[in-house]
């Protein structure tokens, strides 16, 4: 995509910097917006930028990652998780907007998560590609799977759907969307264990000695939770903060409690969101002194 050539794209790129600042200020960390999609090569070129902005001076241990994205691949999270934690020591994520399925487990890699009411995540239904070169959700595959074979053992299944258990289904595609999905519970296991509950002490409601054990198993709860496709419905069902406290058990960190920073995500957000459909970008990273749309 070609650089900006008139004054208001230069214009537009130093009031976003000048918006991002103050945000940098407030969370007392760097901040590096991501918006698209987790696919193949994004996650090279958000290397690329954390790499650089870590460079900057002064230093700190603290990265924000301002994320807005419907999804992607799995192995595209891990390796981004991989570099963040690489340069720092603490990483949150704000999601002004949304982040759902892949972007969902990004997130729960977060120290911590910032929301408000307008805010959603997603199930964790990742995205695969199948024979024919599309991307779909694994777990709504691997649950109609399940369905008809179901129905072929309680002798109600149909001809049609004979068929398409025949034509419709490969082995090795149940097998890999299997493993995509196991794979999706044990890294939230990891990461929400490792980062997400290091400070939990103490259980809120009885005010008990938190264990590893007690990590482990509530990080699995929210993990099978959120994979839950019966729960959801859809792959792209909203998940607010409200039900993600109240049913999942996440502790979200509301930043609508706080109108001056509200106001300054969401006048930073709604900018770039703009220039974004200005310059026909669909994915860009964005830090101060730094635009770079990818899609």
């Amino acid at each position: 995509m070609p650089k900006p050539t008139g004054s208001a794209n230069e214009f537009i790129e130093q009031e976003l910097d000048a918006r991002v600042a103050p945000l940098e200020d407030r969370f007392g960390a760097d901040v590096i917006t991501f918006c698209g999609g987790l696919f193949f090569s994004v996650d090279d070129i958000l290397r690329a930028a954390v790499e650089r902005k870590f460079q900057e001076r002064p230093k700190r241990n603290k990265l924000v990652i301002v994320l807005t994205t419907g999804g992607g691949y799995i192995e595209v999270v891990q390796r981004i998780v991989d570099v963040l934690r690489r340069f720092y020591k603490l990483v949150d994520f704000v999601v002004p907007s949304y982040a759902y399925s892949a972007g969902t487990i990004l997130a729960m890699s977060g120290d911590a998560i910032h929301m408000d009411y307008y805010s959603r995540l997603g199930p964790i239904d990742p995205q695969v590609q199948n024979r024919a070169g599309r991307q779909v959700p694994a777990l709504g595959y691997l649950e109609r799977y399940d369905e008809l074979i179901k129905k072929a053992q309680n002798g109600t299944i149909s001809t049609a759907e004979v068929q398409l258990i025949i034509d419709g289904f490969d082995q090795a595609e149940l097998y890999k969307y299997q493993h995509e999905r196991e794979l999706s519970i044990a890294l939230l296991k990891l990461w929400l264990v490792k980062y997400k509950f290091k400070n939990w002490k103490i259980t809120r409601t009885r005010g008990l000695p938190v264990t590893r054990k007690m990590k482990g198993d509530r990080a699995e709860e929210i993990a099978r939770k959120l994979n839950d496709t019966r729960k959801w419905h859809t792959h792209g069902h909203g998940i607010s903060m409200d039900v993600l406290e109240r049913d999942v058990n996440v502790l979200i960190d509301d930043f609508g409690k706080d109108p001056n920073l509200s106001e300054k995500i969401r006048a930073y957000h709604d900018l770039l969101s703009d220039y974004m459909v200005k310059r026909g970008a669909t994915g860009v990273i964005h830090f101060k002194g730094h635009y770079r749309p990818f899609m």
